[in-house]
């Protein structure tokens, strides 16, 4: 059975800044880290063998 979920506390004070400055200054990965996150993929995914 499963465990209750519990509420996510609400942050305050300097976490709270510290947040909303991290949300705003997002920065896109560059077309190398993508192009190493899709090699990767390819990798993992002519390995895997999962059976259905």
């Amino acid at each position: 059975m499963a465990k209750p979920i519990k509420e996510t506390p609400v942050l305050t004070g300097d976490d709270a800044t510290r947040f909303e400055q991290a949300a705003q200054e997002v920065v896109p990965a560059s077309q190398k880290e993508i192009n190493e996150a899709k090699q990767a993929y390819s990798f993992f995914a002519s390995i895997a063998t999962f059976a259905l």
